[in-house]
């Protein structure tokens, strides 16, 4: 009689599943409930289990846009999945030790660095943040056929052969070790630079820098109490810049006793000539002199492991950089990088506009990606060489893309389709708050006709930023910090055009929808 039960049972389930779709049946709550208890559910059930992990280095946009491309492509092809976000907010819907137990497969969405050892003995498909958002189908389908390397701890991430796969293997491999240092980086300079901004704002309102005499202008900043407290708490934490970026370079190399020797390069660079240049090349020296300290102590005694990381490495991993920093990276590397911040000061008349005009239009090149990083990272860098109008066109850059597209989807409305027509305003918002990537689903869905406009809008604004002599000492914050703007009203002027510009190309480039 069981038996027999069993066989019409699975007739009906093949009938009924016949007949409706699963996606159709979420739509339909009463069916749903009819079919689940005829077993359905317990199909869904044992349904591929995907689990995920999105980080980008700023863990602002990318991170949660490449979640839910995940989520909706695994969602259309019937599978359940769970997202663990890596945020600037922290860890978010973090992965259990049983969810990871059960998975099928696991896909690690990332260009910052993420706890990979829980993933042990798990099929794991590592790529690019970015892919989360443009490739989610292609990762879901792989994920299915279960098409992924076995991670095994404690070995080199098996990242290497995914991205090999894309023809890039080593260089993405840097671009993430680099980025883990930047994503850690950005709070302190964004958090100290905008308090440094607003205490020349302070001055500027309560002080005429011009009447004041020439040895006195270099204190502009902490003239009045309040601007002085201003810069003091800002200066303390945008100290902590360089640092922190060797350290955590450092980090995503070695682990946790890179961390030391890291910071210790790092400050060795803040102190010397080298600065920002100099922490970059400290942050990969540290790594490299953990990794090569490890394999040369990997032949100690076991009953020794207890101290490597608290003496051994620090030790000599601190020596080893300090002596590295000082006679071989520092003069060097501090004599190019006076050079060029001398170069960037003198600048003026078309070599200027030029300057702005590329680091404004990178910003638009792939919004977020690594030429993005590349031109942000340069603008907070001249920040700290006191070199302010470079910054102004690099956020400006930053900020055409989406209020361009903003405005196309109210002016050439045939040219978008009615789901990007009630998108479109949300853009302003993103624009003005220096979210460049507000504009990643317009340029995903047309990039052959969408990035060239957004690209000459935003390589315009730049250009004419410089031109207008625009300054900003804040390296965040968008039209929120505009009153920490150098020449503000023709700084709006700047963007103002730079948006019309790339408005008026996305009317030109564009094809009307169907």
């Amino acid at each position: 009689m069981s038996r027999l039960h069993e066989q019409y049972s699975n007739q009906i389930k093949d009938a009924m599943m016949k007949k409706f779709e699963y996606s159709n049946i979420m739509q339909v709550p009463k069916l749903e409930k009819i079919v689940i208890n005829m077993g359905v559910g317990e199909a869904k059930e044992n349904s591929t289990k995907i689990l995920a992990v999105t980080s980008c280095p700023t863990g602002i946009a990318h991170t949660y846009m490449a979640a839910e491309g995940l989520e909706t492509a695994a969602k259309a092809k019937g599978c359940f999945i769970k997202v663990e976000t890596r945020g600037s907010g922290g860890a978010k819907n973090v992965l259990t030790a049983k969810e990871i137990e059960e998975a099928d497969c696991i896909i690690v969405a990332a260009d910052a660095k993420v706890p990979m050892d829980r993933f042990a003995g798990k099929k794991v498909i590592e790529c690019q943040v970015s892919d989360g958002i443009s490739k989610a189908d292609q990762l879901i389908d792989r994920a299915i056929a279960g098409d992924a390397p076995i991670y095994k701890s404690g070995s080199e991430s098996s990242i290497n052969t995914e991205v090999s796969k894309s023809g890039k293997g080593i260089g993405h491999q840097i671009y993430t070790q680099l980025m883990n240092g930047v994503s850690h980086m950005l709070p302190f300079v964004v958090g100290g630079g905008i308090l440094i901004a607003i205490a020349f704002l302070i001055d500027g309102l309560n002080v005429d820098i011009n009447s004041l005499p020439a040895d006195q202008r270099i204190n502009f900043g902490t003239i009045t109490p309040m601007a002085a407290m201003f810069k003091s708490i800002g200066g303390t934490a945008f100290g902590f810049m360089l640092p922190v970026l060797a350290g955590y370079i450092a980090m995503s190399i070695a682990d946790r006793p890179g961390l030391v020797v890291g910071f210790v390069g790092g400050a060795i660079a803040a102190n010397g000539k080298s600065g920002f240049l100099g922490a970059l090349v400290a942050g990969f020296a540290a790594g490299l002199i953990i990794q090569l300290l490890k394999k040369i102590f990997d032949k100690l005694p076991k009953g020794l492991d207890g101290l490597k990381p608290v003496l051994l490495y620090p030790l000599l991993g601190v020596l080893l950089i300090g002596a590295l920093m000082t006679f071989i990276i520092e003069p060097p590397v501090g004599a190019l990088n006076i050079a060029i911040n001398t170069g960037l000061a003198h600048m003026n008349g078309v070599s200027s506009v030029l300057l702005g005009a590329l680091v404004a239009g990178m910003m638009a090149v792939d919004m977020g990606g690594p030429l993005n990083k590349a031109a942000y990272v340069f603008g907070t860098a001249s920040i700290a060489a006191g070199n302010y109008n470079i910054m102004a066109a690099v956020m400006i850059g930053g900020m055409v893309p989406p209020i361009a597209i903003a405005l196309g989807t109210l002016f050439f409305k045939n040219k978008f389709t009615e789901d990007e027509r009630k998108a479109g305003p949300t853009n302003f918002i993103m624009g003005f708050s220096f979210i460049t990537e507000g504009a990643i689903p317009f340029a995903a869905s047309d990039p052959l006709h969408v990035l060239p406009a957004c690209v000459v809008g935003s390589a315009v604004a730049g250009a004419l930023s410089m031109a207008f002599n625009c300054t900003l000492m804040a390296p965040h914050g968008g039209i929120f910090v505009f009153l920490t703007v150098g020449n503000p009203l023709l700084y709006l002027v700047a963007l103002a055009v730079g948006s019309a510009v790339g408005c008026a190309l996305l009317g030109v480039l564009k094809k009307k929808t169907a």
